[in-house]
């Protein structure tokens, strides 16, 4: 019994001896000013928030010019692809007429069709997860992966 309470007593003297030397050399060391200014540049805040009615909300974002719709290439690629390349739950694939023209059948209308696109039918998420698409960039991305026109 002596010696388990010497091997405890000896175990709480090397952890407390490992916390004091871990608190000394943790100590703040000076760094020089060029060095400082580079950390606050580093730990700066990258935005603020600004509430109607506070000076720092009276400058309106300015909108970037849009050169004008997305391809469907590009509209294919970045959100379409994943589920319309392979046919993920009965997503008809790119370039398959026969799946396309299935769907034009089962919509009634290119129309009809675009809509669901735009709200989301069984397994498709509104606008295919493409938030920031136009309906036209949707209707644009069908055409690209279906073949089909408005």
């Amino acid at each position: 019994m002596a010696n388990v309470n010497r091997m405890r007593a000896i175990s709480v003297a090397v952890f407390l001896g490992g916390m004091v030397s871990s608190l000394v050399m943790a100590a703040p060391k000076e760094v020089d000013k060029v060095t400082r200014q580079e950390i606050v540049g580093r730990i700066a805040p990258v935005g603020e928030v600004c509430i109607e009615g506070q000076p720092c909300a009276t400058a309106a974002p300015v909108a970037q010019a849009s050169d004008g719709p997305r391809s469907g290439e590009k509209i294919y690629n970045s959100y379409c692809t994943a589920c319309h390349t392979a046919g993920v739950l009965g997503a008809p694939k790119k370039d398959d007429a026969n799946a396309w023209s299935q769907k034009l059948a089962a919509a009634g209308s290119y129309s009809t069709l675009l809509s669901n696109a735009v709200k989301g039918i069984g397994s498709m998420p509104p606008k295919g997860t493409c938030m920031d698409c136009s309906d036209e960039e949707i209707s644009i991305a069908i055409e690209y992966m279906s073949g089909l026109k408005p």
